[in-house]
Formats: structure tokens, C-alpha cells, sequence
């Protein structure tokens, strides 16, 4: 006989106890994480111009979290903003950028390592989902790779307005 699941009458998030292969509540959580990790970043950067950019991108993290207990509110337009976003970034970088470099270098280009790694964990979170069997929309995939594009070249941009080299890591595997 199974027990009865205990409900703390203190609990953060009525989702918490759904079933494990449910992966909602975990997706929900992990965006939750993402937003807050963009918000200590924009405590951390200085740009106005890059701060006022990552207040969109909490706003447009919020709004994803959702997505796949209810329905999808980010729009494409906001999706082809980011991308031009990454693309300015990509171009401003260019000569700094390597296949891989070191998570290194200034404080903020470390968190924008640290969200572009969490953003990783969002896409495989939704591949799962997907691999289960259930709808995802191709929006969410994405507009989640697109955000982990992003926080890559963010990263070497404040290193290089902080004036800091980054250091290619040349893998032995690849």
C-alpha cells in the first residue's frame, strides 16, 4: 500500500509534487532560475544599454515559463529580437570569439557563462519533454537555444568591455 503523499500547507509552488516524468513543474522551476540569474546579472553589468536589454529578457523568461502547462505568449517577433540581439553581439565579438574558450574573466561574463550553461539544461529539459511524447512548440526550442547563443556572446562582450582577453580551450576530444 502506497503511502499518502504529504502536502505541506506551506508550499512554495502547488506543482511541486507532481510525478517525477512530469516535467512542468521542473521546466517552470528552471526558467524561474534562469530569470533570477539574468537579474543578478543585470545587477552586476554597468552597460545601461545591456541592462535595459536583460530586464527584456527576464520579462520574455517569465513569460516562457509557463509555456508548457498552459500556451505559448512569446511571439515570434520577440524571438527575431533576440536573434538580432545574438547577431550584434556575435559581430561585436568577433574577434575575441573561438570555438570554445575558458569560462573565465571578469565577474559578469562568468554569470553570463552560468546562464548560457542553464539555458543548455532548459533545451535538453524540453527535448525530454518532447521525447515523452508531448507537444512542444518549436518557439520554446528556439527561442531556448537562442538565449543560450546569446549569454555565450553577452559573456565575451563584458570581458571585452572589461577589458579582459578570453583564452581558447582546445579540446583533446574534439
Amino acid at each position: 500500500m502506497q503511502k499518502k503523499l504529504y502536502r505541506s500547507k506551506y508550499e512554495a509552488y502547488p506543482f511541486l509534487c507532481d510525478q517525477p516524468e512530469d516535467l512542468r513543474c521542473d521546466f517552470e522551476i528552471l526558467t524561474d532560475e534562469i530569470a533570477c540569474q539574468i537579474g543578478l546579472l543585470h545587477a552586476l553589468v554597468k552597460n545601461e544599454a545591456l541592462q535595459a536589454e536583460l530586464l527584456t529578457l527576464c520579462e520574455l523568461v517569465y513569460h516562457l515559463n509557463p509555456s508548457l502547462r498552459t500556451f505559448v505568449t512569446v511571439t515570434q517577433a520577440e524571438l527575431a529580437w533576440l536573434e538580432e540581439c545574438t547577431k550584434r553581439l556575435q559581430k561585436e565579438t568577433k574577434d575575441s570569439f573561438f570555438k570554445f574558450v575558458l569560462n573565465q574573466g571578469c565577474e559578469s561574463a562568468c554569470h553570463a557563462h552560468i546562464i548560457r550553461s542553464k539555458c543548455k539544461s532548459l533545451v535538453r529539459m524540453l527535448y525530454q519533454h518532447l521525447q515523452q511524447g508531448h507537444a512542444v512548440p518549436d518557439i520554446l526550442l528556439d527561442f531556448a537555444n537562442l538565449l543560450s547563443g546569446y549569454f555565450f556572446h553577452l559573456a565575451l562582450k563584458l570581458n571585452q568591455l572589461a577589458g579582459i582577453a578570453e583564452i581558447e580551450f582546445i579540446s583533446r576530444n574534439y
